[in-house]
């Protein structure tokens, strides 16, 4: 049975925190009690999951972060979470894609798609459960 803990960043180590709003990163974990041990699923690791699931729907033209995203990837560094975001509670999951779709496509069905795939990519290699993909279509772009 897979729990979840928050945890917040402090310098390179993670600290058990509260539920209360810091300025500090917030970073919630699963953490499955395993025979041999345990094992901790990061956030950002559910986030990329996402993120290679959407960008594998055709139709879409990439994931659209936020500005910070955009540089990074400016300059060089692949980065496979941008533009989604993941809520973790209670090992339920909800994902928020910000897509740019190919002009020409049905955006209804590459959506839908999309809200399948990711679904499914993350039950399948986290045994959570997720509750809602919410897809935000944010841009269109020529192929």
């Amino acid at each position: 049975m897979a729990s979840v803990k928050n945890t917040r960043m402090k310098s390179k180590s993670r600290v058990a925190g509260s539920a209360k709003s810091t300025k500090k990163q917030q970073s919630y974990q699963v953490e499955q009690e395993q025979e041999n041990g345990s094992v901790r699923i990061a956030d950002s690791v559910i986030a990329s999951i996402a993120g290679i699931a959407a960008t594998e729907v055709d139709g879409v033209a990439r994931l659209y972060g936020n500005i910070t995203g955009e540089i990074v990837s400016k300059i060089g560094m692949n980065v496979l979470s941008k533009g989604v975001r993941v809520t973790i509670n209670e090992g339920s999951v909800r994902v928020q894609l910000n897509c740019e779709m190919v002009y020409g496509v049905n955006i209804q069905k590459v959506t839908n798609t999309v809200q399948e795939r990711v679904k499914q990519a993350i039950e399948n290699m986290t045994s959570l459960t997720v509750d809602k993909v919410n897809v935000h279509v944010v841009a269109v772009t020529s192929a």
